[in-house]
């Protein structure tokens, strides 16, 4: 039988397994690229997903009660950069992802509350517990995936359920 924690990380790793199958394949070019009116691309939510999970893992460490969160890189947190590549986007946010699990399966107390940094959007601080935070990273790589499956769509054709499942949708779906 598996445990909370186990679950935990089972169902985020399978969110971050439709992540990664959306951006395999691509290059650095079509990760920067814009395929849909949104402004977001694949190497844009790979750069917040790796900023995404480091920021949550920092605020369950710190505990820190008079944090602020740092608006100054908001402008590009959803962008990659001409010098960063795909490659290197993925290798930072596998090192966070596995920084997020090791929390997951260490952390003393998932009921400890921890303080959130205030904000813009949330003045007055919020305390959560770290089970809250874990959950939201959660919640912020399943909605992103999402992102990504468009946005990957929109490049190539290529779709993770498909891709996931071994399918090739022409020969599967003849029309």
């Amino acid at each position: 039988m598996s445990t909370e924690r186990d679950d935990l990380i089972t169902m985020l790793d399978g969110q971050r397994e439709m992540f990664r199958i959306a951006v395999t394949g691509v290059s650095d070019e079509q990760a920067r690229s814009r395929s849909t009116v949104s402004e977001l691309t694949l190497g844009g939510l790979l750069h917040h997903l790796g900023a995404t999970e480091r920021h949550w893992l920092k605020v369950i460490a710190d505990k820190d009660e008079n944090a602020e969160f740092d608006t100054t890189g908001a402008a590009t947190a959803y962008v990659m950069t001409a010098e960063q590549t795909l490659a290197d986007q993925l290798a930072k946010w596998e090192a966070a992802a596995a920084a997020t699990n090791q929390v997951i399966h260490t952390h003393p107390n998932l009921d400890e509350l921890v303080p959130l940094p205030t904000a813009p959007w949330q003045p007055e601080r919020e305390w959560w517990t770290v089970r809250q935070v874990l959950l939201h990273i959660y919640r912020e790589v399943a909605h992103h995936s999402g992102h990504a499956d468009i946005i990957r769509e929109a490049i190539d054709g290529q779709n993770t359920t498909y891709t996931r499942a071994g399918i090739d949708p022409e020969q599967a779906f003849p029309q």
